[in-house]
């Protein structure tokens, strides 16, 4: 016999719904959505519009076998930012589920991960093993959920062991902002980069 009054069984789903993180002043102070953003010079490499710095180079990741490019990095002051922008529900957010991905990958090459509060929400610090020297690499990993996606950022070189240069690299990540667009993607697909258009 089945009891038609016990609502528990909507219970899951509710609970299945991930809670955006992001600062409370994103909206404010970044990463901005195109909606959000005001009007002034941006390099625009189509899902990510980036403020242009004195000393600032910018490098496109492209993936070899597809040749689109999956990541823009940032390299300013002896620091990199490298920057991902996924699509995410309108109603969740997804850093929360890709961050124990990252972790879980991290880990399997040998990494060691830990947890932290940062100055925009959780992330992840990790000291990876590279180079035939295999000198340990510092990394920050960071993320913020804003409306339909999530900007994910891996913070390198100086920054990633020197809070005063960290603040720099955050200054460089809540600057940027993102462009979804209004078609259907999946959750945590890439949003689409473009070569920077001629001015």
């Amino acid at each position: 016999m089945t009891d038609t009054t016990d609502s528990t069984e909507e219970l899951p789903d509710e609970e299945q719904l991930v809670d955006k993180s992001a600062p409370e002043d994103r909206a404010v102070a970044g990463p901005l959505d195109e909606s959000e953003a005001p009007v002034r010079p941006y390099v625009d490499l189509g899902g990510l519009r980036i403020v242009p710095r004195p000393g600032m180079q910018m490098r496109l990741e492209v993936e070899e076998k597809t040749k689109r490019i999956v990541a823009v990095t940032l390299e300013h002051e002896g620091s990199t930012v490298q920057l991902q922008p996924f699509a995410a529900p309108r109603s969740e957010g997804i850093w929360e589920p890709v961050r124990e991905v990252l972790r879980a990958q991290l880990e399997r090459q040998g990494a060691s991960v830990e947890e932290a509060d940062g100055p925009l929400g959780p992330e992840l610090r990790a000291r990876l093993t590279v180079g035939p020297d295999g000198a340990p690499r510092a990394v920050r990993i960071i993320g913020v959920d804003g409306p339909r996606w999530m900007l994910q950022g891996l913070i390198g070189g100086n920054a990633a062991v020197d809070d005063a240069q960290a603040e720099k690299a955050f200054e460089l990540f809540r600057s940027t902002v993102v462009c979804r667009g209004v078609q259907p993607m999946p959750p945590r697909d890439l949003i689409p980069l473009s070569a920077p258009k001629p001015v």
